[in-house]
């Protein structure tokens, strides 16, 4: 009886255990496999361009229009991975961070050379939880490969490959990586609520901005109003069209950053938008001109894609279907009135980019919808509303405000890049007589074909032939 007071108070003095560590951090594999699947359907979409593009130009210059492609395969793997993810992502705000106020438009040197980007650790500060770092970085890095791939379309035929060569790796490490940071590496235009999904303003409307840009400054090709520029190998365009829609599921599905409900939101959305730019068009042309074509529908397919990049992951089925009919309808007028205006954008890379992505942009603002994806306000702490059929009508003027960003921020960078480009090396086509004769052989010592099919498909006119 004595000893139970002492007993007590050695038990009440006794210290509480200590907790148990955290777990160490383990990346989810089903989330890791379906991301490391996505990352490889993005870089499937390069190689697909390289088709559909090398389809629509004359046989000369197959081979220079397809590396035109494949080259951003080569120089944005290594840029990359030295400075461009770091400049595109990095906000850590560590000993070579910018600062709170500069990093609202680039990031920071953390993470150049991949520092500090590991497999065995999710990125620092959340932009996807349960995958590897070194997952995420891999699968930005196609988006960084695709997006200045889709500027040569406006520019082919007659570009030098050596300015050509310049003007990407400027503009790839230059022009990309702070419209990225803007949208999704928490710069500005996110802290301001824009939606863009998966790209529309920083992959189309920046390319497509920067080729009518690049177009009017490189000027025409030569004899471009009256000789036939026509597609040598259509196949190779609904090869290429087929590519790219494969490799877009990685590119909309993939932009969830993880397996579920979101990427099959956006897996569907960009699966029934895509069937309608195909449908839409198709009828549009087989009404007022006549004749459904290959390249046509080709061409509506890509415009549905592009529309629906920016919305994929906020709208429902039925809105998908609505942003690719009407964007496939606004591409299909933008690329008529190009042609009326005997504008050589070789390619219609801005009447179908820069087109479609606006109004994919806009129309995001219309659609999006939070029954579809539910982002929580942080001060209410419920699902905000997204777009106008959500009541939010603001929204659509806040996409406006980082499509007319875009807009301004892409046109003045590629003129800047251009005049000093010009400056360095005076002219930056190729001779009249290299344009002539098709640059496969003249540039790069190659043929796509035979003899037969030197010419392009057709008899050199005479004003060519001179």
């Amino acid at each position: 009886m004595l000893i139970l007071p002492f007993v007590g108070s050695a038990l009440a003095q006794t210290p509480a255990p200590a907790p148990a560590p955290a777990p160490p951090w383990a990346a989810n594999n089903g989330d890791t496999a379906f991301m490391l699947v996505a990352s490889a359907l993005v870089l499937f979409m390069t190689p697909g361009l390289a088709f559909f593009y090398g389809g629509l130009v004359r046989s000369r210059n197959v081979l220079n229009t397809m590396m035109m492609s494949f080259l951003l395969l080569a120089m944005v793997g290594v840029t990359w991975t030295l400075f461009g993810y770091s400049l595109a992502f990095d906000v850590t705000l560590g000993p070579s961070g910018f600062g709170d106020g500069i990093q609202k438009f680039i990031g920071g040197f953390e993470w150049l050379a991949l520092n500090k980007v590991t497999a065995d650790a999710a990125d620092p500060i959340g932009y996807a939880a349960t995958i590897p770092h070194q997952v995420f970085m891999v699968y930005q890095m196609m988006f960084a490969v695709i997006t200045p791939a889709l500027i040569s379309g406006a520019i082919v035929e007659r570009i030098s490959f050596k300015a050509y060569f310049w003007f990407m790796l400027l503009w790839s490490s230059l022009i990309y990586p702070p419209l990225a940071h803007w949208v999704w590496g928490k710069g500005w235009l996110n802290a301001m609520g824009a939606l863009d999904f998966a790209g529309g303003t920083v992959v189309h409307i920046s390319s497509g901005v920067s080729a009518v840009v690049a177009a009017w400054m490189i000027g025409p090709r030569k004899n471009y109003t009256t000789t036939p520029h026509i597609p040598h190998n259509v196949p190779f365009v609904l090869l290429g069209i087929g590519m790219l829609w494969f490799g877009w599921f990685g590119f909309n599905a993939g932009s969830a950053l993880s397996a579920g409900s979101l990427a099959t939101v956006a897996f569907v959305a960009t699966m029934v938008a895509t069937s309608a730019g195909g449908l839409t068009w198709m009828l549009v042309e087989w009404v007022f001109r006549g004749k459904p074509t290959a390249v046509g529908i080709a061409s509506g397919f890509l415009a549905g894609l592009v529309g629906i990049t920016p919305a994929a992951g906020f709208v429902t089925p039925i809105g998908g279907i609505l942003i690719g009919s009407i964007t496939a309808v606004c591409c299909f007028i933008a690329v008529n009135l190009r042609a009326k205006l005997q504008f050589d954008d070789s390619l219609d890379t801005y009447p179908v980019h820069g087109v479609g992505g606006t109004i994919g942009a806009l129309l995001t603002g219309v659609f999006a919808t939070k029954a579809v994806n539910q982002i929580i306000d942080p001060a209410t702490k419920q699902p905000m509303n997204l777009g106008l059929i959500d009541g939010n009508a603001g929204q659509i003027l806040v996409q406006f405000y980082g499509v007319a960003a875009t807009y301004v921020f892409a046109a003045v960078g590629t003129a800047i890049i251009l005049f000093v480009l010009k400056l360095v090396f005076g002219d930056l086509r190729v001779k009249p007589e290299t344009e002539t004769q098709g640059l496969d052989v003249t540039v790069h010592g190659e043929e796509g074909y035979g003899q037969d099919f030197g010419s392009g498909g057709y008899a050199l006119s005479e004003s060519e032939a001179q």
